[in-house]
Protein backbone atom coordinates (compact mmCIF):
# COMPACT_ATOMS: atom_id res chain seq x y z
CA UNK A 1 0.00 0.00 0.00
CA UNK A 2 1.40 3.40 -1.00
CA UNK A 3 2.67 5.51 1.91
CA UNK A 4 1.89 9.23 1.79
CA UNK A 5 4.27 11.36 3.83
CA UNK A 6 3.30 14.56 5.64
CA UNK A 7 4.25 16.75 2.70
CA UNK A 8 2.16 14.72 0.25
CA UNK A 9 -0.80 14.94 2.61
CA UNK A 10 -0.22 18.65 3.05
CA UNK A 11 -0.36 19.32 -0.66
CA UNK A 12 -3.47 17.16 -1.03
CA UNK A 13 -5.15 19.12 1.77
CA UNK A 14 -4.24 22.45 0.18
CA UNK A 15 -5.59 21.33 -3.20
CA UNK A 16 -8.88 20.03 -1.75
CA UNK A 17 -9.28 23.15 0.40
CA UNK A 18 -8.74 25.49 -2.58
CA UNK A 19 -5.60 26.86 -0.91
CA UNK A 20 -3.04 25.69 -3.46
CA UNK A 21 -4.49 27.93 -6.14
CA UNK A 22 -7.45 30.29 -5.79
CA UNK A 23 -10.45 28.81 -7.56
CA UNK A 24 -12.72 30.33 -10.19
CA UNK A 25 -15.81 28.96 -8.49
CA UNK A 26 -19.15 30.53 -7.55
CA UNK A 27 -19.39 31.28 -3.83
CA UNK A 28 -22.33 28.89 -3.33
CA UNK A 29 -20.40 26.07 -5.00
CA UNK A 30 -17.35 26.79 -2.84
CA UNK A 31 -19.38 26.62 0.38
CA UNK A 32 -20.82 23.31 -0.80
CA UNK A 33 -17.43 21.92 -1.88
CA UNK A 34 -15.89 22.79 1.50
CA UNK A 35 -18.82 21.07 3.30
CA UNK A 36 -19.44 24.43 4.94
CA UNK A 37 -17.17 26.77 6.86
CA UNK A 38 -16.91 26.94 10.63
CA UNK A 39 -18.53 30.23 11.54
CA UNK A 40 -19.01 30.89 15.24
CA UNK A 41 -17.06 34.10 14.61
CA UNK A 42 -19.46 35.71 12.10
CA UNK A 43 -16.94 37.53 9.89
CA UNK A 44 -14.41 34.71 9.58
CA UNK A 45 -16.03 32.86 6.63
CA UNK A 46 -15.45 35.94 4.47
CA UNK A 47 -11.71 35.67 5.11
CA UNK A 48 -11.76 31.95 4.47
CA UNK A 49 -13.45 32.42 1.10
CA UNK A 50 -11.23 35.39 0.16
CA UNK A 51 -8.20 33.14 0.63
CA UNK A 52 -9.73 30.45 -1.57
CA UNK A 53 -11.58 32.21 -4.40
CA UNK A 54 -10.34 34.46 -7.15
CA UNK A 55 -12.09 37.86 -7.19
CA UNK A 56 -14.25 37.04 -4.17
CA UNK A 57 -16.89 39.71 -3.51
CA UNK A 58 -18.13 39.59 0.10
CA UNK A 59 -21.50 41.04 -0.84
CA UNK A 60 -22.20 37.84 -2.78
CA UNK A 61 -22.01 35.81 0.40
CA UNK A 62 -24.19 38.32 2.23
CA UNK A 63 -26.75 38.07 -0.56
CA UNK A 64 -26.73 34.28 -0.32
CA UNK A 65 -27.49 34.58 3.40
CA UNK A 66 -30.34 37.02 2.98
CA UNK A 67 -31.55 35.03 -0.03
CA UNK A 68 -31.73 31.90 2.19
CA UNK A 69 -29.41 29.83 -0.01
CA UNK A 70 -26.75 29.55 2.69
CA UNK A 71 -27.47 29.46 6.42
CA UNK A 72 -25.72 29.66 9.76
CA UNK A 73 -26.58 26.72 12.00
CA UNK A 74 -25.29 24.33 14.63
CA UNK A 75 -24.14 21.24 12.79
CA UNK A 76 -20.74 19.51 12.65
CA UNK A 77 -19.22 19.07 16.12
CA UNK A 78 -22.14 21.18 17.49
CA UNK A 79 -20.32 24.28 16.28
CA UNK A 80 -21.90 27.02 14.19
CA UNK A 81 -21.23 26.38 10.51
CA UNK A 82 -22.07 28.28 7.36
CA UNK A 83 -23.55 25.66 5.00
CA UNK A 84 -25.76 25.60 1.96
CA UNK A 85 -29.47 25.39 2.66
CA UNK A 86 -29.63 22.16 0.66
CA UNK A 87 -26.93 20.54 2.79
CA UNK A 88 -28.61 21.60 6.01
CA UNK A 89 -31.91 20.07 4.91
CA UNK A 90 -30.18 16.86 3.82
CA UNK A 91 -27.73 16.46 6.71
CA UNK A 92 -29.42 17.78 9.83
CA UNK A 93 -31.34 14.65 10.84
CA UNK A 94 -28.15 12.57 10.58
CA UNK A 95 -26.55 14.89 13.17
CA UNK A 96 -29.48 15.01 15.62
CA UNK A 97 -28.26 12.37 18.05
CA UNK A 98 -24.74 13.78 18.16
CA UNK A 99 -26.03 17.31 18.77
CA UNK A 100 -28.18 16.20 21.70
CA UNK A 101 -25.37 14.16 23.23
CA UNK A 102 -22.91 17.04 22.98
CA UNK A 103 -25.30 19.39 24.77
CA UNK A 104 -25.87 16.72 27.42
CA UNK A 105 -22.12 16.35 27.75
CA UNK A 106 -22.08 19.93 29.01
CA UNK A 107 -25.39 20.08 30.88
CA UNK A 108 -26.23 16.50 31.85
CA UNK A 109 -26.65 17.34 35.54
CA UNK A 110 -28.81 20.41 34.88
CA UNK A 111 -31.04 18.54 32.40
CA UNK A 112 -31.47 15.44 34.52
CA UNK A 113 -35.17 14.63 34.72
CA UNK A 114 -36.08 16.83 31.73
CA UNK A 115 -38.04 14.84 29.15
CA UNK A 116 -36.39 15.96 25.92
CA UNK A 117 -39.44 15.07 23.85
CA UNK A 118 -41.61 17.33 25.99
CA UNK A 119 -38.97 20.07 25.89
CA UNK A 120 -38.79 19.88 22.09
CA UNK A 121 -42.58 20.09 21.82
CA UNK A 122 -42.67 23.10 24.13
CA UNK A 123 -39.94 24.88 22.21
CA UNK A 124 -41.53 24.13 18.86
CA UNK A 125 -44.84 25.51 20.13
CA UNK A 126 -43.16 28.78 21.11
CA UNK A 127 -41.35 29.04 17.76
CA UNK A 128 -44.40 28.11 15.69
CA UNK A 129 -45.37 31.75 15.19
CA UNK A 130 -42.33 32.26 12.95
CA UNK A 131 -40.99 35.15 15.03
CA UNK A 132 -37.18 35.22 15.38
CA UNK A 133 -35.98 34.77 18.96
CA UNK A 134 -32.73 34.90 20.84
CA UNK A 135 -31.79 31.73 22.68
CA UNK A 136 -32.45 33.43 26.00
CA UNK A 137 -35.94 34.51 24.96
CA UNK A 138 -36.83 30.97 23.93
CA UNK A 139 -35.45 29.54 27.17
CA UNK A 140 -37.35 32.02 29.32
CA UNK A 141 -40.57 31.07 27.52
CA UNK A 142 -40.29 27.45 28.73
CA UNK A 143 -38.25 27.66 31.94
CA UNK A 144 -41.33 27.77 34.18
CA UNK A 145 -41.95 24.10 33.33
CA UNK A 146 -38.38 23.09 34.23
CA UNK A 147 -37.14 25.73 36.67
CA UNK A 148 -34.47 23.48 38.17
CA UNK A 149 -32.72 23.16 34.82
CA UNK A 150 -32.21 26.89 34.33
CA UNK A 151 -32.54 28.91 31.13
CA UNK A 152 -29.06 28.41 29.68
CA UNK A 153 -29.13 24.58 29.54
CA UNK A 154 -32.70 24.61 28.25
CA UNK A 155 -31.87 27.19 25.59
CA UNK A 156 -28.79 25.39 24.35
CA UNK A 157 -30.58 22.06 24.20
CA UNK A 158 -33.45 23.58 22.25
CA UNK A 159 -31.37 25.62 19.80
CA UNK A 160 -28.40 23.31 19.31
CA UNK A 161 -29.86 19.90 20.04
CA UNK A 162 -33.60 19.54 19.58
CA UNK A 163 -34.95 22.08 17.12
CA UNK A 164 -33.51 22.49 13.62
CA UNK A 165 -32.88 26.25 13.62
CA UNK A 166 -30.86 28.82 11.73
CA UNK A 167 -29.24 32.05 12.88
CA UNK A 168 -30.80 34.94 11.00
CA UNK A 169 -29.22 37.94 9.30
CA UNK A 170 -28.00 40.54 9.99
CA UNK A 171 -25.70 38.26 11.98
CA UNK A 172 -23.09 36.94 9.59
CA UNK A 173 -23.44 39.67 6.96
CA UNK A 174 -20.34 41.49 5.74
CA UNK A 175 -19.20 44.23 8.12
CA UNK A 176 -22.41 43.92 10.08
CA UNK A 177 -22.93 43.07 13.72
CA UNK A 178 -26.01 41.57 15.26
CA UNK A 179 -27.02 39.27 18.06
CA UNK A 180 -27.89 35.65 17.41
CA UNK A 181 -31.61 35.33 16.67
CA UNK A 182 -33.07 32.01 15.60
CA UNK A 183 -35.91 30.70 13.50
CA UNK A 184 -36.99 27.16 12.70
CA UNK A 185 -35.55 25.78 9.47
CA UNK A 186 -39.08 25.05 8.30
CA UNK A 187 -40.08 28.72 8.73
CA UNK A 188 -36.92 30.26 7.27
CA UNK A 189 -36.50 27.92 4.30
CA UNK A 190 -40.13 26.96 3.79
CA UNK A 191 -39.29 23.25 3.90
CA UNK A 192 -38.69 20.61 6.53
CA UNK A 193 -35.41 18.82 7.03
CA UNK A 194 -35.19 15.43 5.35
CA UNK A 195 -36.29 12.60 7.66
CA UNK A 196 -33.85 9.86 8.71
CA UNK A 197 -33.57 7.00 6.27
CA UNK A 198 -35.94 4.28 7.52
CA UNK A 199 -34.13 1.16 6.31
CA UNK A 200 -30.79 1.74 8.02
CA UNK A 201 -28.67 1.88 4.86
CA UNK A 202 -27.48 5.41 5.75
CA UNK A 203 -27.27 7.16 2.36
CA UNK A 204 -26.62 10.48 4.13
CA UNK A 205 -23.65 8.94 5.92
CA UNK A 206 -22.28 7.75 2.59
CA UNK A 207 -22.74 11.23 1.14
CA UNK A 208 -20.87 12.72 4.10
CA UNK A 209 -17.97 10.31 3.54
CA UNK A 210 -17.72 11.17 -0.15
CA UNK A 211 -18.06 14.90 0.41
CA UNK A 212 -15.54 14.89 3.26
CA UNK A 213 -12.95 13.06 1.19
CA UNK A 214 -13.48 15.44 -1.74
CA UNK A 215 -12.72 18.40 0.54
CA UNK A 216 -10.26 16.89 3.04
CA UNK A 217 -8.90 13.57 1.79
CA UNK A 218 -6.95 11.38 1.87
CA UNK A 219 -8.05 10.82 5.45
CA UNK A 220 -8.49 8.23 8.15
CA UNK A 221 -11.80 7.32 9.74
CA UNK A 222 -10.64 9.16 12.87
CA UNK A 223 -10.24 12.33 10.79
CA UNK A 224 -13.79 11.96 9.47
CA UNK A 225 -15.11 11.60 13.03
CA UNK A 226 -13.11 14.60 14.20
CA UNK A 227 -14.61 16.73 11.42
CA UNK A 228 -18.29 15.87 11.78
CA UNK A 229 -18.50 14.62 15.36
CA UNK A 230 -20.42 11.52 14.26
CA UNK A 231 -19.30 8.17 15.61
CA UNK A 232 -21.72 6.05 13.61
CA UNK A 233 -20.18 6.11 10.13
CA UNK A 234 -18.26 2.80 9.95
CA UNK A 235 -21.15 1.21 8.05
CA UNK A 236 -21.10 4.03 5.51
CA UNK A 237 -17.33 3.67 5.08
CA UNK A 238 -17.69 -0.10 4.65
CA UNK A 239 -20.43 0.34 2.06
CA UNK A 240 -18.20 2.65 0.01
CA UNK A 241 -14.92 0.82 0.44
CA UNK A 242 -14.95 -0.80 -3.00
CA UNK A 243 -15.22 2.58 -4.71
CA UNK A 244 -12.43 4.15 -2.63
CA UNK A 245 -8.65 3.84 -2.79
CA UNK A 246 -6.45 3.27 0.25
CA UNK A 247 -3.05 4.56 1.35
CA UNK A 248 -1.01 4.57 4.55
CA UNK A 249 0.48 7.52 6.34
CA UNK A 250 3.90 7.44 7.97
CA UNK A 251 2.35 6.23 11.22
CA UNK A 252 0.76 3.25 9.47
CA UNK A 253 -2.82 4.54 9.59
CA UNK A 254 -5.08 3.60 6.70
CA UNK A 255 -6.15 6.61 4.67
CA UNK A 256 -9.12 6.44 2.31
CA UNK A 257 -9.73 8.63 -0.70
CA UNK A 258 -11.75 9.12 -3.85
CA UNK A 259 -9.84 7.58 -6.75
CA UNK A 260 -9.83 10.65 -9.01
CA UNK A 261 -9.35 13.34 -6.35
CA UNK A 262 -6.26 15.57 -6.66
CA UNK A 263 -3.08 14.41 -4.94
CA UNK A 264 -0.45 16.89 -6.16
CA UNK A 265 3.26 16.24 -6.32
CA UNK A 266 4.69 16.93 -2.86
CA UNK A 267 7.12 19.41 -4.41
CA UNK A 268 4.30 21.59 -5.79
CA UNK A 269 4.93 25.17 -4.60
CA UNK A 270 2.42 26.39 -2.01
CA UNK A 271 1.59 30.10 -1.81
CA UNK A 272 1.22 32.11 1.39
CA UNK A 273 -2.35 31.98 2.64
CA UNK A 274 -4.06 33.74 5.56
CA UNK A 275 -6.63 31.58 7.36
CA UNK A 276 -9.42 32.80 9.63
CA UNK A 277 -10.07 31.64 13.17
CA UNK A 278 -11.19 28.01 13.49
CA UNK A 279 -10.62 27.22 9.81
CA UNK A 280 -11.54 23.65 8.95
CA UNK A 281 -8.35 23.21 6.95
CA UNK A 282 -6.79 22.86 10.41
CA UNK A 283 -9.69 21.66 12.56
CA UNK A 284 -11.12 19.15 10.07
CA UNK A 285 -8.73 16.37 11.08
CA UNK A 286 -7.87 14.25 14.09
CA UNK A 287 -4.26 14.29 12.93
CA UNK A 288 -3.56 17.96 12.29
CA UNK A 289 0.13 17.30 11.73
CA UNK A 290 -0.30 17.57 7.98
CA UNK A 291 -0.67 21.35 8.33
CA UNK A 292 0.40 22.44 11.85
CA UNK A 293 3.38 21.41 13.98
CA UNK A 294 2.71 19.84 17.39
CA UNK A 295 4.12 22.77 19.42
CA UNK A 296 1.54 25.06 17.78
CA UNK A 297 -1.53 22.78 17.88
CA UNK A 298 -3.13 24.78 20.67
CA UNK A 299 -3.50 27.76 18.35
CA UNK A 300 -6.08 25.92 16.28
CA UNK A 301 -8.54 25.56 19.15
CA UNK A 302 -7.75 28.93 20.75
CA UNK A 303 -9.20 30.88 17.81
CA UNK A 304 -5.90 32.22 16.50
CA UNK A 305 -5.85 33.36 12.90
CA UNK A 306 -2.88 31.73 11.19
CA UNK A 307 -0.63 32.23 8.18
CA UNK A 308 0.44 29.33 5.98
CA UNK A 309 3.97 29.49 4.57
CA UNK A 310 4.93 26.60 2.31
CA UNK A 311 1.63 25.06 3.29
CA UNK A 312 2.20 24.99 7.04
CA UNK A 313 1.16 27.21 9.94
CA UNK A 314 4.09 29.59 10.36
CA UNK A 315 2.60 32.73 11.94
CA UNK A 316 -0.45 34.24 13.56
CA UNK A 317 -2.13 37.44 12.44
CA UNK A 318 -4.54 40.06 13.69
CA UNK A 319 -5.82 43.48 12.63
CA UNK A 320 -5.37 46.77 14.43
CA UNK A 321 -6.27 50.18 12.97
CA UNK A 322 -6.62 48.72 9.45
CA UNK A 323 -3.11 47.24 9.73
CA UNK A 324 -2.51 43.49 9.42
CA UNK A 325 -0.13 42.48 12.21
CA UNK A 326 1.82 39.27 11.68
CA UNK A 327 3.73 37.37 14.38
CA UNK A 328 6.03 34.63 13.05
CA UNK A 329 6.12 31.34 14.96
CA UNK A 330 9.38 30.31 13.29
CA UNK A 331 12.17 32.14 11.53
CA UNK A 332 11.14 33.68 8.20
CA UNK A 333 13.57 33.75 5.33
CA UNK A 334 13.84 36.99 3.40
CA UNK A 335 11.71 35.45 0.64
CA UNK A 336 9.12 34.37 3.23
CA UNK A 337 8.85 37.90 4.63
CA UNK A 338 8.40 39.31 1.15
CA UNK A 339 5.66 36.83 0.24
CA UNK A 340 3.87 37.19 3.59
CA UNK A 341 3.97 40.98 3.33
CA UNK A 342 2.56 40.92 -0.20
CA UNK A 343 -0.36 38.66 0.72
CA UNK A 344 -0.86 40.63 3.94
CA UNK A 345 -1.21 43.87 2.00
CA UNK A 346 -3.85 42.27 -0.21
CA UNK A 347 -5.71 41.08 2.90
CA UNK A 348 -5.51 44.53 4.51
CA UNK A 349 -6.99 46.05 1.38
CA UNK A 350 -9.80 43.48 1.33
CA UNK A 351 -10.69 43.99 4.98
CA UNK A 352 -10.60 47.78 4.78
CA UNK A 353 -12.49 48.08 1.50
CA UNK A 354 -9.39 49.41 -0.23
CA UNK A 355 -8.62 52.07 2.36
CA UNK A 356 -5.42 50.50 3.67
CA UNK A 357 -2.73 48.04 2.64
CA UNK A 358 -0.66 48.40 5.78
CA UNK A 359 1.22 45.36 7.12
CA UNK A 360 3.59 45.01 10.04
CA UNK A 361 5.61 41.81 10.55
CA UNK A 362 7.15 41.25 13.96
CA UNK A 363 10.67 39.97 14.35
CA UNK A 364 11.13 36.22 13.92
CA UNK A 365 11.62 34.29 17.17
CA UNK A 366 15.14 33.44 18.23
Amino acid sequence: MTVLDARALNRATLARQLLLDRADMPVLDAVAHLCGLQAQEPQEPFIGLWSRLRAFAPTVLSDLLTGRRVVRTHLMRRTVHLVTADDLVAWRARHDGMLRQRVLGTYRRELEGVDLGELAAAGRSVMADGEPRAMGDLARAVVDRWPAAGPRPLGEMLIAGLLPTVQLPPRGLWRTTGGARYELVSSWLGREIDPPDPDGCDPVGQTLVRRYLAAFGPAASADLRAWCGLAGLPAAVSALREELVAFRDERGRELLDLPDAPRPDPDTPAPVRFLPAFDNAVLGYHDRGRIIDDPHRGLSVAGARVVLVDGRVAATWSVEADTVLITPLDRFTRADRTSVAEEGRALASFLSGGDSDRVRIAASPG
